[in-house]
């Protein structure tokens, strides 16, 4: 089938109610959470970098949009996919997502089918697990120290928040594509395939039993799935009931813990391959 040149997919946007934008239409945080992305089949993806990224791993998109000063830039992809690319002035492209539109473009992007959990763990030996950790920052930042220190995939619970909510691909700097995930469905019933997938499963915990992460690389496990838990409660009383260690970062200063992400950057390090 022929391509269509990108210039003549060209959508000029002068009314910021134009319905053929609705997917950009207001992209505040608040509004984002209201329209619930998933349900709707996309995801977005805001900057030059994390397109190029979600792209490269294989996602396709819906449409494109941005200023008319990014075209020549952006030209190579445009060429490559047969979508609309909507164009407009700043002015207009900030009265429609509401905000300023200052990282290039964004892409809305069709969700790519959910990944098998078994088929994940059969080619993983480092997993880390979210246990419902709402803050998108966090999740974004958590992945990108995954993709960093060789974390081979993430699996998070239903109540975890999205990791392709556009502040969490964001702040990943687009490595959610990169490092293979799953939602899991039963948690935490699957700390037991885990188990059986010979992981040995680490919760990271203030606990009277946990052994320093130090103590825990020592024990050079051949598979380890390391679990995260939200700052204010932590993780919950079943997940540290099942699972096999408890492990603290030993702090200084009567400090007594890490935020989420930088806990899980120190416990990624420690406990990669050698």
């Amino acid at each position: 089938m022929t391509q269509t040149p990108f210039e003549e997919r060209i959508v000029r946007l002068t009314d910021p109610k134009d319905p053929r934008v609705a997917d950009y239409t207001s992209l505040t945080d608040v509004a984002l959470r209201r329209k619930i992305e998933p349900e709707r089949g996309l995801y977005l993806a805001e900057s030059a970098k994390v397109l190029r990224r979600a792209l490269d791993a294989g996602h396709q998109p819906r449409s494109f949009f941005m200023a008319e000063k990014w075209l020549d830039g952006m030209r190579e992809i445009l060429d490559a996919y047969d979508v609309p690319v909507f164009v407009g002035s700043d002015e207009v492209l900030e009265h429609i997502t509401g905000f300023h539109l200052h990282r290039g473009a964004i892409a809305a992007m069709h969700r790519p089918a959910p990944l098998p959990l078994a088929g994940v763990l059969d080619s993983a030996r480092r997993v880390a697990i979210l246990e419902d950790i709402v803050d998108h920052t966090n999740v974004g930042a958590i992945f990108r120290s995954a993709a960093a220190l060789d974390v081979d995939a993430v699996l998070v619970t239903p109540r975890c928040a999205d990791p392709l909510y556009r502040r969490a691909v964001r702040v990943s700097m687009g490595t959610v594509f990169q490092v293979p995930w799953v939602r899991l469905e039963h948690w935490t019933a699957d700390l037991q395939v885990l188990k059986d997938a010979g992981f040995l499963t680490a919760a990271l915990a203030l606990s009277e039993e946990a052994v320093t992460i130090d103590e825990l690389a020592a024990e050079k496990p051949e598979k380890l799935a390391l679990i995260l838990g939200t700052e204010g409660q932590g993780l919950g009383d079943a997940t540290l009931y099942h699972a096999d260690r408890h492990v603290v970062i030993p702090m200084s200063h009567g400090v007594d813990s890490l935020n989420v992400a930088a806990a899980s950057a120190v416990a990624f390090w420690e406990t990669r391959p050698r």
